[in-house]
């Protein structure tokens, strides 16, 4: 086997996505593009420990323990595991027709081999089947017979700390046979195409589907501002509308039958403007002073560590809240935890105590911030009562400026991000170290995790990013509902 140019399951399943990315990925495997960055480091992470910990349910194996790099030792290690007669192999490792595939678990069966492979999701997806039939039809030329094969996910109704039920394992053997018969002539078409020049493919669906392509800046052309494609929930019409000589929205005529945030955000466009339409005061109205201004930060752990938890439930464990007083001026309330462990107690008390004294609890795309204080309220039940009404004052601005208001910086985006940069420029995020809300979670993972070290400078240092990082959200929500109140006086 070629170890340079030959073929594993991942990088058949690039492969079967799309001929240049995986030629890109085996010629230039140092590209920049594929450094993982923290977001995709973290998910790597997630991933191998969800495998690690599946090997408890399928109990009794030996693992093929190998740098992932030594081959040789892997596949030795393998066979000579096979033929001690181990029942249960982790990490099984096997070559055919120049196609390396390491199996999660490989169980002996008195009839042949159960393939089965562990994923970190929580639902079985299409994209898993072809997955696992490179895998059994690499195992079976291998010769071994394989006889049935499984996905191993997680389920979503284990509830910690009883973990027994943390897998479901999903009969795929059908599915998979069903992909089998074209897996040698997929094989050869990889090989071919590596063995030559970069080949050319058209952009398009696959592009993103069913993952996102890290060489896209590569082939996708750079698009003016304000192309078709960032018409609010319209870039699947954006390649009709090329077609039809439709580049960016300036070109676009009245009567093209846009959605009704569309043909406003056509109009702010083509005007240079923002334009407020209908009754944004009478909108605007259900927002009562005072106002509390809310945003939460949570942690999300595929295993659940905490009583009452899921895989991949979100816990709030941070807050910021800014509050109006009668004088004008604002309170601002936050908190974040110092050291590991469950912060949902402490969070949940001073989240009542923040949001007390007001008539209106402002949160941005506020069906986030509801399920998190639904999800308090049912696993801290000394303070459900408060935050049910907490929950009851809550007022989202998010569905009354889709409705209502459009700037031509929004750029095709309702995100609170997109529109204070609009509608408070001066209030941007470019200056934290802390920037986006994926950030933060890890961060806090970081914080309340077991393995955390607190009282650590990098800890110390983190606490605060995520402070700056959360107040610059409400502060965001403070300015934005400014603004929203000066625009309604002007229309």
């Amino acid at each position: 086997m070629s170890r340079t140019h030959g073929l594993s399951k991942s990088r058949f399943i690039y492969g079967m996505q799309c001929h240049k990315q995986l030629w890109w990925r085996v010629h230039e495997p140092d590209a920049q593009e594929l450094e993982p960055d923290i977001s995709r480091q973290a998910i790597f992470d997630q991933g191998e420990r969800v495998g690690v910990l599946a090997r408890e349910y399928v109990p009794g194996g030996v693992l093929i323990d190998r740098p992932y790099d030594d081959y040789e030792g892997r596949l030795a290690d393998t066979q000579a595991a096979i033929d001690a007669g181990v029942q249960v192999i982790y990490e099984a490792s096997l070559v055919a027709d120049s196609v390396f595939v390491a199996v999660d678990i490989l169980v002996r069966e008195p009839l042949g081999w159960r393939v089965i492979e562990v994923k970190s999701a929580t639902k079985l997806k299409e994209q898993y089947l072809s997955d696992v039939a490179v895998q059994v039809h690499t195992v079976r030329r291998a010769g071994l017979a394989v006889t049935a094969a499984e996905v191993m996910v997680l389920n979503r109704a284990c509830t910690y700390p009883d973990l027994s039920n943390l897998f479901v394992r999903y009969a795929v053997t059908a599915a998979v046979e069903e992909r089998i018969a074209v897996i040698p002539m997929q094989v050869d078409l990889q090989l071919a195409m590596l063995a030559g020049p970069q080949p050319e493919v058209s952009i398009g669906p696959h592009c993103g589907s069913p993952y996102a392509c890290p060489f896209m800046a590569r082939c996708w052309p750079p698009v003016p501002e304000h192309h078709v494609s960032t018409l609010i929930y319209m870039k699947r019409r954006a390649p009709a509308l090329e077609a039809q000589g439709y580049r960016t929205i300036y070109d676009l005529p009245d009567g093209l039958g846009l959605n009704s945030a569309a043909e406003r955000q056509r109009r702010a466009v083509q005007a240079g403007r923002v334009i407020v339409e209908g009754d944004l005061a009478a909108a605007l109205e259900q927002f009562r002073g005072p106002l509390a201004f809310l945003d939460l930060e949570t942690v999300s752990f595929a295993i659940p560590i905490w009583d009452g938890c899921h895989p991949y439930d979100g816990v709030a464990a941070q807050f910021s809240c800014h509050l109006e007083r009668a004088s004008g001026e604002l309170d601002h309330f936050e908190w974040v935890p110092d050291a590991p462990g469950d912060p949902r107690a402490e969070i949940a008390g001073r989240i009542v105590a923040a949001c007390d004294g007001a008539s209106t609890v402002v949160a941005y795309n506020a069906g986030f911030e509801k399920r998190c204080l639904e999800f308090l309220a049912a696993t801290v039940p000394g303070q459900s009562a408060a935050l049910q009404d907490v929950i009851a004052r809550l007022a989202d601005p998010l569905p009354i400026i889709r409705e209502h208001v459009y700037h031509p910086d929004f750029g095709g985006s309702f995100s609170l991000k997109s529109v204070v940069g609009a509608l408070a420029p001066e209030l941007g995020y470019a200056d934290l170290e802390i920037q986006e809300g994926e950030g933060a979670s890890r961060a806090l993972a970081e914080i309340v995790a077991p393995s955390a070290e607190p009282g650590s400078a990098d800890q110390a240092r983190r606490r605060e990013a995520l402070l700056r990082y959360c107040e610059r959200d409400t502060l965001a929500m403070v300015r934005v509902m400014e603004r929203l109140r000066e625009l309604a006086v002007v229309a």
